[in-house]
């Protein structure tokens, strides 16, 4: 009997626990001829009577099982831990908030069936909520899309499914500022996609706050993208050739020529756009120093130079050669 483990961070969510784990349980029975779920709760530190709610879940039924971290890591690193201890063929993260519709998880599972190797649940804007969290959804969408070296697709959640060929190389992942999604992005693999509403959020409140969502944002950039990094360069690089150009003109027109068209630049003038020359300098100075960092960076986060999906090689061969 193959499994496919359900990953399901948890956050002071022990009223929601229960009602997830009996559609849970609904879907494991109608899947049971081919399928047996393993149901992996990781408690990220809560403070309510979760941690007691999945023991007892637990004690009763094998198939759940729990990872109990010592405090609050964040959803992220909840995350991770769930996938780096599952064991089916496949997983699929869901949130215990009851916003990821569990009906479709036969779904997720048909696509992957089919060939997908990863089958991402797509969030479709139901024009509810809070206006402001979706307008900065959308422009963090839009600029990360621009500087990051993986496309995200906006409104994609972290309820989707991974084959374990996905999951063996993202156990490989050893960064620590991490976006899960980001990252099984950066890996590629076949995708499918499958569009919902989130439903009603059940009991208690939303673990993300607005700063948090902020510092979850700005950790993107950093991870998926160098181009906060090189910023200070290219700004450099533009102030410089702006003030370049202007203090050239000052020196030809004004020193050179005697000031034919009368212009009258003042000392105060001159000097601040020798000023801007040198802030240009010392900027763009910064700017490669951080290809270095960059470079740095790229060597510390250990990521893989590629990754394959399969091949033909057998080892003997490659020992040959």
């Amino acid at each position: 009997m193959r499994i496919i483990s359900i990953i399901v961070p948890v956050y002071n969510e022990a009223e929601n626990i229960p009602l997830l784990y009996d559609k849970l349980a609904r879907i494991g029975e109608e899947m049971r001829e081919k399928y047996e779920l393993e149901i992996i709760f990781v408690n990220d530190g809560s403070t309510d009577a979760g941690q007691q709610v999945i023991s007892d879940l637990s004690d009763s039924d094998d198939r759940v099982k729990y990872i109990e971290l010592s405090r609050n890591f964040g959803k992220e690193v909840a995350l991770t831990a769930g996938i780096n201890n599952c064991r089916g063929v496949a997983c699929i993260m869901i949130d215990a908030d009851l916003q990821h519709p569990v009906e479709l998880i036969p779904e997720f599972i048909r696509k992957w069936e089919d060939g997908a190797e990863t089958v991402i649940g797509i969030r479709e804007d139901n024009h509810s909520g809070d206006k402001i969290k979706r307008a900065g959804s959308s422009l963090f969408y839009k600029i990360i899309n621009r500087i990051a070296s993986v496309n995200i697709i906006p409104g994609a959640t972290d309820f989707r499914l991974l084959d374990r060929i996905i999951i063996d190389e993202f156990n490989k992942f050893t960064e620590r500022n991490r976006i899960s999604r980001g990252l099984m992005d950066w890996l590629g693999f076949r995708r499918e996609y499958i569009y919902f509403k989130a439903g009603e959020r059940g009991a208690g409140e939303p673990g993300y706050s607005f700063f948090k969502l902020l510092r979850l944002a700005m950790n993107s950039f950093v991870s998926l993208s160098l181009f906060p990094l090189k910023i200070a360069g290219y700004l450099g690089l533009i102030i410089t050739t702006i003030s370049g150009i202007i203090g050239l003109f000052i020196l030809i027109e004004n020193f050179i020529l005697k000031d034919p068209m009368k212009l009258g630049f003042s000392g105060p003038a001159i000097l601040a756009v020798f000023i801007m020359f040198l802030v240009g300098v010392v900027l763009s100075c910064l700017g490669l120093m951080a290809l270095y960092i960059a470079a740095i960076h790229g060597e510390v986060v250990n990521r893989p130079l590629y990754v394959v999906r399969k091949n033909s090689l057998k080892r003997k061969d490659v020992e040959d050669s």
